[in-house]
């Protein structure tokens, strides 16, 4: 089978799939110049122009795995990374983890206020899912509403927003590694795995599928890569490439980290044991994996 990640560099897919996913999400995103015009602003202040786009990659990377075409994904991975602010602006309010900063620039409780800030939350997950749920020509009913049952398991109480929960309640208490694998499972890794999932449905492939089994072991591995590579950026990260206000932001709010539980150098190791699990995965696929692959690297050797 002929393969476009045969032929296209990692930096040159990357590069491609950051914009189609930007320009899919202003299309989708309501217009600021209409009604309510402030709240409409600040969903795209916090939804456009920044961020590793990492979960719209994955989707289109999985994709490209399982031959779907990239038209029968662009709501899909725009619906997850709507998911995604929303549950960035959130998690930055005074009442969470009151940050000044993210990405490098004010976040929403700053650059606007912190009512429209819960608004702009609410209605970023609510928009999700009519993106999600409007139909595209190529996929079926039911095809759809399993995207729409994934979406909602990854984002809920079972998902990312009870991994929030579990982190606001440890704060000040040491966790042991598996109850903070399991909290950071459901709060970043979830998300990761929908990722997966949502190309998975739109190839008709159930979860007991060889490929679905393979794809879902990368993203559990790489999910908690991700946790593990950002406590270590927390810790020893130029905020200059973070964008974020402080190092050891965690630490000083006494929040359970792998660099506090593991120390530095073993939750590096960690790191990189978990890429390796990851790349081990996707060895039923050649080259149509390997953006997948450079996926998983770019999270563990990230700067930011």
């Amino acid at each position: 089978m002929h393969s476009a990640a045969a032929t296209e560099s990692f930096a040159e897919f990357r590069q491609r799939r950051v914009e189609r996913i930007e320009k899919v999400l202003e299309a989708l995103l309501p217009p600021a110049d209409i009604l309510p015009g402030r709240l409409h602003e600040a969903m795209r202040y916090s939804s456009l122009g920044g961020g590793k786009r990492v979960r719209p990659l994955l989707v289109y990377a999985g994709g490209q795995c399982l031959g779907v075409a990239e038209e029968l994904l662009d709501r899909a991975a725009a619906a997850l990374e709507m998911v995604h602010a929303y549950s960035l602006v959130h998690d930055d309010l005074p009442a969470m983890d009151n940050d000044d900063l993210r990405r490098g620039r004010p976040t929403c409780h700053k650059a606007f206020d912190e009512a429209t800030a819960i608004l702009v939350g609410d209605a970023l997950l609510t928009h999700a899912f009519q993106v999600l749920a409007e139909p595209v020509a190529g996929l079926s009913s039911a095809q759809q509403l399993a995207m729409v049952l994934d979406l909602a398991r990854a984002a809920g109480s079972r998902g990312m927003v009870g991994g929030q929960a579990i982190d606001l309640a440890a704060v000040g208490h040491e966790l042991a590694q598996p109850a903070l694998e399991q909290m950071h499972l459901q709060k970043t890794g979830m998300l990761i795995r929908c990722a997966l999932q949502l190309p998975l449905q739109a190839a008709a492939l159930g979860p007991d599928s060889a490929e679905a089994r393979a794809l879902l072991a990368y993203a559990d591995r790489i999910g908690l890569a991700f946790q593990v590579q950002d406590d270590i950026l927390d810790e020893i990260g130029d905020i200059r490439e973070t964008g974020k206000a402080r190092q050891g932001a965690d630490r000083s709010r006494q929040k359970p980290s792998f660099v506090s539980l593991l120390g530095l150098a073993e939750a590096q190791r960690y790191a990189r044991r978990l890429l390796e699990e990851a790349l081990d995965a996707l060895a039923p696929w050649g080259s149509e994996g390997d953006h997948l692959r450079a996926l998983a690297r770019l999270i563990v050797e990230r700067n930011r």
